[in-house]
């Protein structure tokens, strides 16, 4: 049985879990065999698969212009289906190597529409995607007064007819809903900046909440009218809000620091840390750390994987042995769940299968599947996140997108 597809940020379930079987438990010593590939330009972005189509969103610079694209491929031969293409104007800063107008948060394919940011999320576009039209268009650094060299990174979410952003924008547009079908504003709520973490929702004190990671707290919202539940403050930098919130039981992740959910009322309170320093409840400005059972597992600033127990909060072990260390606080690690093994991308183009526990990071196979483009740091890194779909992996560099076999048996 083949598991589902992969619409969004962090898989169908928004949770960093691919609930996949009959795939490699251990990478042919060859590597992966490449389906496909198409060319791609800039931009963090992950691809989305749904439905027999893979999106990809990204730009291209050619001064004083941005071309803001969507591209859609078919999922079994990467044939290209549509183009979408919009050229925009941006000042020369964003043509500096480091600082390129182009797309970081992941688009949403549902329901035969796709929900794409633009460069710098500065727009939001709402495409068929059955043929790439434009269905409609949101200026959000117009409607909401933000900064041009602000860049959003967070990744948008689709709650029933509510496409939930983090614009940061004002006044009182940290977290604004539109409507999906006509991108119409239905609330807004929060004075309060945006960093890079995307919104989760999540079932607790028995009603749906809302989780937003600003630059000045962790929120909890009513999806329904944005109304505020529950606020902790948490003052960070952009840098730092990067996280997705991680939920698991009664228990709230963010980053590097613990909040427990009351289970009787919407409500919270901090965990662990005690400390407000920034930099103890911050493990990494890349990735999105691992909650299970009572272990953490994140790429660390050291350049590391590190585990923490996550009753107290406390370090277990680190290892050097998942990547080379030598890209520090820009090293990522995207940790997908996958059985009882994790697969771990890193910023280097390689995927690793392990198990994680409390005596360490046991590795099984390890396959290079792209090699890092963009320089950062005099590195060569790559920072998306790839995409599990129907046995295959999607992974992305500023150049090319592959797909690559991931099943047992070819003919899956």
């Amino acid at each position: 049985m083949q598991g589902a597809d992969w619409p969004q940020w962090r898989g169908p379930n928004r949770d960093g879990v691919w609930p996949e079987n009959g795939v490699f438990e251990s990478f042919p010593p060859g590597g992966l065999e490449i389906k496909w590939r198409a060319p791609a330009g800039y931009g963090f972005s992950s691809p989305v698969v749904a439905k027999g189509r893979v999106c990809l969103s990204d730009s291209q610079l050619n001064a004083p212009n941005v071309e803001a694209r969507v591209r859609c491929f078919g999922e079994k031969t990467g044939a290209l289906l549509w183009v979408f293409s919009q050229n925009m104007r941006f000042p020369d800063w964003a043509f500096v190597r480091g600082q390129e107008a182009c797309p970081n948060g992941t688009p949403i394919l549902r329901d035969d529409r796709i929900y794409a940011p633009g460069p710098n999320g500065h727009f939001i576009f709402c495409l068929d995607a059955s043929n790439g039209a434009l269905l409609w268009q949101k200026d959000l650094a117009r409607d909401y007064q933000i900064d041009e060299m602000t860049a959003l990174s967070s990744s948008p979410l689709l709650d029933e007819n509510r496409l939930i952003l983090l614009p940061g924008g004002k006044p009182g547009a940290g977290v604004v809903a539109l409507d999906a079908a006509s991108g119409r504003e239905i609330w807004r709520s929060l004075d309060e900046g945006t960093g890079n973490s995307s919104p989760i929702i999540i079932p607790a004190g028995g009603v749906r909440q809302l989780i937003v990671w600003t630059l000045q707290s962790v929120t909890s919202l009513d999806p329904l009218t944005g109304k505020p539940l529950w606020r902790e403050p948490c003052v960070c930098g952009s840098s730092d809000v990067v996280a997705t919130p991680v939920r698991d039981g009664d228990r709230l992740l963010i980053s590097g620091f613990l909040l427990k959910l009351d289970r009787r009322q919407p409500s919270a309170s901090v965990f662990w840390p005690e400390t407000k320093s920034t930099a103890k409840r911050i493990l990494s400005s890349t990735s999105t750390p691992l909650l299970h059972e009572n272990l953490v597992f994140s790429a660390g600033r050291s350049g590391k994987l590190v585990c923490l127990d996550a009753t107290k909060g406390n370090q277990i072990w680190e290892t050097d042995k998942v990547t080379d260390g030598k890209s520090g606080a820009a090293t990522s690690i995207h940790l997908t769940v996958n059985g009882d093994s994790v697969l771990m991308f890193t910023d280097q183009g390689v995927l690793i299968r392990a198990r994680l526990d409390w005596d360490g990071c046991h590795e099984i196979s390890r396959v290079k599947l792209i090699e890092p483009t963009y320089t950062f740091g005099g590195r060569k890194i790559t920072w998306a996140a790839p995409a599990f779909a129907n046995r295959h992996v999607f992974v992305r560099n500023e150049r090319e997108l592959i797909c690559a076999w991931l099943a047992k048996d070819p003919r899956d």
